[in-house]
């Protein structure tokens, strides 16, 4: 047989070669969104709901904090599949700027069609205000089983007290709660949330701790809580001098999450639950900027954090219909 060509010979193996040399396509990351669906505080404003936080994680749907207006911004984004189908709610602690929209949230998705439990995790005393909850729109509870055909099981809130620890194990999603300082508010939790390789640290209500900037270190993304001094003083609607000062006291200063931003060094830090809620990024940068130089934003109601290789920061549209 004559030999073959060498011209010929490289060209037949060329594409096969190019074949094995070419990188394959980069894998799509699984969704890892979060949603500052309110980042206010007990202060009513239109700009800024009560504090909640929507996690999506891959299909899995978290919310962190259910204050003023989470139901409302829910259905703002995605109609009701939100409301109906969330998968559980943690809470941060009892203070009623956090918890009072979750008889909103628990109701209107059991309205809206959903036909199991809906599941609360939080610190000790969730249980007892989930039944006090319960006992407290007993009326509404059974009229619509008895009058609309609502099913009994949707209409349950499924609550448990947790301690610091892993409060959620599920499909690579991992939820750690641990302890932080809110002063004389106790227990009281922050949140480390893990999936697919990435880290996103809430912070609750607390003022700058080790405990805090040891969770969130490396993190991703950390949403941390912050009151200004300057503007509180001025633009408090609490008058009385005293309890502005036990307002300031336990929450953290811009310049203090500085230093523990520069401890922690996440990919990003954001800030939420801003104290006073007419606060500014010119209240609150400045300061901030004194100790720590990374990627930082104000949160804003609708800002959207999408977590992958890139961290994309959006805002969330929707019509309320």
């Amino acid at each position: 047989m004559p030999a073959l060509d060498p011209l010929l010979a490289l060209l037949a193996v060329l594409p096969a070669a190019l074949l094995t040399t070419l990188p394959a396509p980069p894998a799509e990351e699984p969704l890892f969104r979060v949603t500052l669906l309110g980042t206010g505080n007990p202060r009513p404003s239109i700009d800024r709901f009560g504090p909640a936080t929507l996690v999506e994680a891959g299909d899995t749907r978290l919310l962190f904090d259910c204050g003023r207006g989470a139901a409302q911004r829910l259905f703002q984004i995605d109609g009701a599949a939100l409301l109906r189908d969330m998968d559980t709610v943690f809470l941060t602690h009892l203070h009623s700027d956090h918890v009072v929209g979750l008889p909103d949230l628990w109701l209107t998705g059991w309205l809206f069609g959903r036909t199991w439990p809906l599941p609360v995790t939080g610190p000790k005393g969730t249980s007892a205000m989930a039944a006090n909850l319960t006992a407290a729109f007993a009326f509404d509870l059974r009229l619509r089983q008895e009058d609309d055909g609502r099913p009994a099981e949707g209409g349950r809130l499924k609550a448990r007290d947790a301690v610091p620890g892993v409060v959620l194990q599920r499909g690579g999603l991992s939820v750690v709660a641990f302890a932080v300082d809110h002063g004389p508010v106790r227990p009281a939790f922050g949140y480390r949330i893990e999936f697919a390789g990435r880290t996103l640290v809430l912070s609750g209500d607390t003022r700058a701790t080790d405990e805090v900037a040891k969770q969130a270190q490396g993190a991703d993304v950390l949403i941390h809580e912050v009151v200004s001094p300057e503007a509180e003083r001025r633009e408090a609607a609490v008058t009385d001098p005293k309890a502005i000062e036990r307002i300031l006291a336990r929450h953290a200063s811009p310049e203090e999450c500085g230093r523990l931003f520069a401890r922690a060094r996440p990919r990003l830090a954001v800030y939420s639950h801003i104290v006073p809620s007419p606060a500014t990024a010119e209240d609150l940068v400045p300061p901030t900027r004194k100790f720590y130089d990374g990627p930082l934003e104000v949160g804003h109601d609708l800002m959207t954090i999408t977590i992958g290789a890139k961290i994309e920061v959006t805002t969330r549209s929707g019509d309320i219909r």
